[in-house]
């Protein structure tokens, strides 16, 4: 009994991990978004090109995201030198993403997302669509890690340290 359900569980999950694996278009539709940043501008991923990126939907409402917030300050002023970028895509309204940002020190890029975000980072892995949500793009624009949930310090230094 025990081995039938090991065997199921490892069926289902490896299963799943392959159904959740990201593919290049969607990887090409996120780098191509145009969002918006607070300043009201249109910005594109595609911008950094050749970097290590990091991006992280969230939302100020967002427990868990809140939470993660300052180990993603640190990693960030961490790597700035390194050659990656950081960009936060938060599910909320310009004015409290600004409120929230200055609050806390966040010093990285912050976007808005839309409905169409939150479909892309489904399609990049976060079938659920929960946030925290992030995925770590390769120099070569490759998905390298995607994370549901909050993130340490610990987790991501590690999973950007054979990036750089």
């Amino acid at each position: 009994m025990v081995a039938a359900i090991a065997g199921f569980a490892g069926y289902y999950f490896s299963r799943a991990n392959s159904v959740l694996s990201p593919t290049e278009s969607a990887v090409q539709a996120l780098t191509r978004a145009a969002l918006t940043d607070l300043g009201g501008k249109a910005q594109m991923l595609s911008q950094w090109h050749g970097k290590v990126l990091v991006v992280n939907f969230w939302a100020t409402w967002c427990l868990p995201c809140r939470e993660e917030i300052p180990a993603l300050i640190k990693v960030h002023g961490r790597n700035t030198l390194n050659g990656v970028e950081f960009v936060g895509i938060a599910f909320d309204s310009a004015a409290k993403v600004r409120d929230y940002a200055k609050e806390m020190g966040i010093d990285y890029a912050l976007w808005i997302g839309n409905p169409e975000t939150l479909a892309l980072s489904k399609n990049l892995g976060n079938p659920a669509g929960v946030l925290p949500f992030t995925v770590v793009l390769d120099r070569a624009g490759k998905v390298a890690y995607t994370h549901a949930g909050a993130l340490t310090e610990a987790m991501l230094g590690a999973v950007l340290l054979p990036l750089l």
